[in-house]
């Protein structure tokens, strides 16, 4: 059909005023262009696609009302498919020119996003939308074959296959973003000592959530840890068990300014208790645990005071005035070679500090007493190993005193564990330092190993033990795979990107073992209800008897005769056996010479 003249024009005219119209109410020009996405894409096609129908409605009103033929429908179709694509096409090509030209290679990383589900996704429209953009994304990694060859978002899916660093190589990938539900597998498997080898840097996303907001979730994209490959299984504890022991009591931590008494102090927070009251020598520490406690839990009545364990009388009037139903007792000295050199000190913080404790917790009526122990108390090799094998000589032998004539309710349970990374003075920590100084990173021996656990997993241990334990058990946790250091500094280098740094072995400190026991030779463990915690079998004491040796040995530590102390410690516990320590001259004495 023939289109005149004035016909076009008011066809044209009607064709624009609609789409005027609907373009208003659709919003398609309220959006940065630049910014564009599918949404506006969804806009445009709805706009025109309404625009449209209200075109055909009054060509068809003219048609069959007025005879009057407003447009040729093919040319109304044609119209409609010529603006949409100029309009989506006009869009992509601002946004790509725009990505271009403000994208700063110099700080930009060649990317892998490693995981193609709807996570890695999401992780890849993130990168692309935030400013300034740190990850320019090459391709994506997966575990499922059925994907080679795949692509997606524009870009290639590659295996994680024995080709993957060839891939990498030919990428010139720089940046490895690992999705949430992969970060398991980068765990349990040697991709990332793989990635590593080849200076990638290895990123974490955070977790998926219903209100994921690309831009802001890409801030959060951060460098992994060694704490994040150090793998382990998940634990999981009966939380509702907990809660039903510690919702409503007066609960007292001590060290409760240091890495693990800081750490129960949040997870009881989450109990509800009526009281939290929380006791550390260490004023400044112990003012941050306080500002907090009013932060996160405001409404918790939870004094904090500055107090000695040691100090009897002031311990006295803490448990006569708050009358504690919970005691956790976290506070101790616990670095191997500064007990070596500070024995006397030892024995009068974590030996007398948890006899003047356990004491007023039977005084008081206390109803569950949990102790926290170490590894370094098997087979000790070394004055403050020693120094908690002998608090839990005591607490034990209190609870089968008090079980037996009834004296008092209180259940005194003991936990024992090895290492926990990220605690104050522990190695990770250490080594962190040394790397930002440049090096070197000291390692003792080359062969030295460790069992390492996670503050708020050894915690959560603590609290289940406690509310399992009837009294008088020592718990050790299942430490999972121990650690060689020399592997965990060289992972940590590689992590750094700073390949540069040396190792320098320094030689074993004293009273320093190469690897650390969980259990004596002579003990056997017997089965809990969770499967990560079992109960020790060790020797049991007389009260009586031992009480007395652990006031003799308290008042030798006045004397602050280092060799009679110690003397005094290898009676108290035969399989002291000092290592690398000048206390060593003693085993020879005593003819417990090393094998």
């Amino acid at each position: 059909m023939d289109v005149r003249g004035p016909e076009l024009l008011m066809a044209v005219g009607v064709i624009l005023i609609f789409n005027l119209v609907y373009f208003r109410a659709f919003k398609t020009y309220s959006n940065v262009l630049r910014l564009s996405s599918f949404m506006d894409v969804l806009h445009i096609s709805a706009a025109l696609a309404v625009s449209f129908i209200s075109t055909l409605l009054v060509d068809m009103i003219g048609r069959y009302g007025a005879q009057f033929v407003l447009v040729d429908n093919g040319v109304l179709v044609i119209s409609f498919i010529v603006m949409f694509v100029f309009m989506t096409l006009m869009r992509m090509t601002i946004k790509t020119l725009y990505d271009a030209l403000n994208e700063d290679r110099a700080q930009t990383y060649n990317t892998f996003i490693y995981g193609t589900q709807q996570a890695g996704v999401n992780i890849a429209k993130a990168i692309r939308s935030a400013r300034p953009n740190r990850f320019h994304l090459k391709g994506f990694i997966a575990d499922d074959t059925a994907l080679r060859g795949k692509v997606t978002m524009g870009v290639n899916i590659y295996l994680n296959d024995d080709r993957l660093i060839e891939r990498i190589r030919e990428n010139n990938v720089e940046a490895i973003i690992v999705s949430p539900s992969k970060a398991d597998r980068l765990k349990h498997t040697d991709l990332a000592d793989r990635l590593l080898a080849e200076n990638v840097t290895i990123y974490l996303a955070p977790e998926l959530t219903d209100d994921w907001q690309g831009v802001q979730n890409a801030r959060q994209i951060r460098q992994v840890q060694i704490e994040d490959l150090l793998g382990r299984e998940p634990i999981h504890i009966n939380m509702q068990k907990i809660g039903s022991h510690l919702e409503g009591k007066r609960v007292l931590i001590t060290g409760a300014a240091g890495s693990i008494g800081s750490e129960i102090m949040r997870q009881v927070a989450v109990f509800n208790p009526y009281q939290l009251i929380l006791v550390d020598q260490a004023e400044t520490p112990l003012h941050d645990i306080r500002l907090e406690l009013h932060a996160k839990w405001s409404y918790l009545e939870a004094p904090t005071i500055v107090a000695d364990i040691t100090n009897q009388q002031r311990m006295e009037e803490i448990f006569k005035e708050y009358k504690p139903q919970y005691v956790f007792h976290a506070a101790a000295y616990k670095h191997v070679p500064m007990m070596e050199d500070n024995v006397s000190e030892a024995i009068q913080n974590n030996v007398k500090g948890t006899k003047i404790l356990a004491d007023l917790a039977v005084k008081y009526g206390v109803e569950r007493f949990v102790m926290i122990s170490t590894d370094k108390a098997v087979n000790p090799s070394n004055v403050m190993g020693c120094s908690k094998r002998i608090c839990e000589i005591y607490v034990q032998a209190l609870a089968r005193k008090i079980q037996k004539d009834g004296s008092a309710p209180t259940q005194f349970i003991t936990t024992r564990f090895g290492n926990v990374l990220g605690s104050n003075g522990s190695v990770i920590p250490l080594f962190r330092q040394q790397i930002e100084r440049g090096g070197p990173i000291t390692v003792t021996h080359p062969d030295i190993i460790r069992y390492f656990m996670t503050i708020p997993e050894a915690c959560q241990l603590v609290l289940e033990a406690g509310s399992m334990g009837k009294g008088g058990e020592i718990f050790i946790f299942d430490m999972g795979q121990p650690v060689k250091i020399l592997d965990l500094a060289k992972k940590m280098i590689r992590l750094s990107g700073r390949p540069d740094i040396k190792v320098e072995f320094t030689g074993l400190r004293h009273g320093e073992k190469l690897y650390e026991e969980l259990l004596a030779t002579k003990e056997n463990t017997k089965p809990t209800s969770h499967d990560k915690i079992m109960i020790a079998n060790v020797r049991e004491y007389d009260f009586g008897d031992i009480s007395e040796d652990i006031n003799g040995l308290i008042n030798a530590s006045y004397t602050f005769d280092s060799m009679r102390i110690v003397g005094r410690m290898k009676d108290l516990v035969p399989e002291f056996k000092s290592l690398n320590s000048p206390y060593g001259i003693l085993d020879q004495q005593s003819g417990k010479e090393e094998e």
